[in-house]
């Protein structure tokens, strides 16, 4: 049994083989017919047992005449032709009773020569049939003789041939007819034609039954679940993703059926995940479109503003107006920029750096770049490294992009006068990077979201230009470091890091 049979189902134990269920019903199609042969040579036997009350063609010829002897004697108008029938058409061994009357009768007519009853006749004529005997009659020709084989020579003289025995027929005492019983086997055509229409049937039925038995038992729930399979097959082609086919059982069949439940289901992953994909495909270019059109549409307006000819704009309104250009092309970099980014980290694009990255110098840097923003809206951003959590393996520009992101995040939803915390603490063998700040908190039903692209809390803020990307950049950061990260709401918004103790990165050198 192959690994690849294995994991597939296709193995098969043998006593639940298909193969195995034929063979044995046709074993058990040859015992039927066996015990059937059996049974109808043993009837046969009977049959053939019954039929000949004598062991020998003497015995016979006296029983027959003792029979008839005392038939005619208790009544003489007898039936001499129907009871002769009647009592023994079973007898294979051909016999006939000739009456001095001219009477003649033979239990098998076909099997008795006419010569033999032309003797019979000529010996009857001339008063010489002896009460028990044997019967003769004269030579034959060589051709006529070896017609027949029954005939044998007898002992002596001009050798006559010996025919059969017989025996004489008594009522009152006086003979009134013979029984003469041919020697030898009875011949095999009337054997056969006795015996064929009995045989003819019993084969034909046992033969009927077995195939119906094998039809029934073995090929009938084969056919039966590979039909219900053909038509899971027909319905999935269809484009019923949910057809599966009957998979009960321990046999082939069975294992085909798995296989094609097993590739259903793959197959009907696959679609929902390209149906997901696509959805998000389309949702992506929505919101990119909404995105850059917002910027690229204030642009448009102002510069248009301000190469209207007819207005007379002072130098403090044009001013202002290429400031908010100006302004309006940044964030249509950082839009690009962050989108350009993204695409690279959640691609598999670039590499990231491994290296003992000293978790304070994250921190520092990370106040150093919001210190001015910090300081005009008194608001205090708290570091606390914890024993253990000194260091990070990772790539450290990497790393720091990601807490500027949580950081400015958590700046964007911090009153005025509120606090940011960074800590950094081992927990459960990961190494957890937080940012938690004193704002109103994440709504319960934003939560699962809020890491996707684009996507934001109240949409309607627009606060230091956010592009809707930094918590997503930050996720693929993190996956890309072997880390998770997730958010709840604790007085505030807290965004926990986990990131292994030990990073495996796919290279040394960073691309950019």
């Amino acid at each position: 049994m192959s690994d690849t049979e294995t994991v597939l189902g296709l193995s098969t134990a043998w006593y639940r083989s298909l193969y195995w269920r034929i063979a044995v019903g046709l074993v058990l199609f040859l015992a039927l017919m066996l015990g059937a042969q059996g049974a109808l040579f043993i009837y046969t036997s009977d049959r053939m047992a019954g039929s000949m009350p004598a062991t020998n063609p003497r015995r016979l010829a006296i029983l027959v005449a003792s029979d008839l002897s005392s038939v005619l004697n208790t009544d003489p108008s007898v039936d001499i032709d129907a009871y002769v029938k009647d009592q023994y058409s079973n007898v294979l061994q051909p016999f006939v009773v000739l009456m001095t009357d001219g009477r003649e009768v033979a239990n098998h007519p076909a099997g008795i020569p006419g010569d033999v009853r032309d003797a019979l006749r000529r010996e009857m004529a001339r008063g010489e049939l002896p009460v028990r005997g044997r019967v003769f009659v004269p030579r034959r020709s060589q051709d006529s003789r070896a017609q027949d084989s029954r005939f044998q020579d007898g002992p002596g003289g001009p050798p006559p041939f010996q025919t059969g025995e017989f025996a004489a027929i008594f009522v009152g005492g006086d003979p009134v007819g013979t029984v003469a019983v041919l020697l030898g086997r009875p011949p095999m055509g009337m054997v056969v034609r006795e015996l064929a229409p009995t045989m003819a049937l019993v084969g034909g039925s046992v033969l009927i039954v077995g195939s119906a038995l094998i039809a029934l038992f073995v090929f009938g729930p084969a056919r039966r679940r590979l039909k219900q399979l053909q038509e899971a097959t027909v319905r999935f082609g269809a484009g019923d993703m949910t057809a599966r086919a009957p998979d009960a059982g321990g046999d082939e069949v069975a294992a085909l059926a798995r296989s094609f439940n097993q590739m259903g289901d793959e197959l009907a992953s696959r679609a929902k995940a390209l149906d997901a994909s696509d959805n998000a495909r389309r949702q992506l270019l929505a919101d990119v479109s909404h995105e850059l059109m917002t910027p690229l549409t204030a642009m448009r307006g102002y510069i248009e503003t301000l190469t209207m000819k007819e207005l007379d704009l002072d130098l403090a309104t044009r001013e202002r107006y290429l400031y908010i250009i100006n302004e309006e092309t940044h964030r249509l970099e950082r839009i690009i920029g962050d989108l350009l980014d993204l695409a690279r980290l959640e691609g598999g694009g670039g590499t990231m750096r491994r290296e003992e990255v000293p978790v304070q110098a994250i921190f520092e840097r990370v106040h150093s770049r919001h210190e001015r923003e910090l300081t005009e809206r008194r608001i205090t951003l708290a570091a606390n490294i914890s024993k253990g959590a000194e260091t990070v393996q990772g790539d450290p520009d990497r790393l720091e992009q990601a807490l500027q992101n949580l950081a400015a995040n958590a700046l964007r939803h911090t009153p005025d006068g509120g606090e940011i915390v960074m800590s950094a603490d081992v927990v459960g063998g990961a190494l957890r990077l937080r940012v938690r700040d004193s704002g109103e908190g994440i709504p319960a039903e934003h939560l699962p979201l809020i890491f996707d692209r684009f996507y934001k809390v109240d949409a309607s803020r627009k606060a230091a230009g956010g592009s809707g990307l930094g918590l997503s950049i930050v996720r693929a950061i993190v996956e890309r470091h072997g880390g998770t990260v997730s958010a709840h709401n604790e007085g505030g918004a807290v965004f926990d890091v986990l990131l292994p103790l030990s990073f495996s990165a796919d290279s040394t050198q960073a691309t950019r």
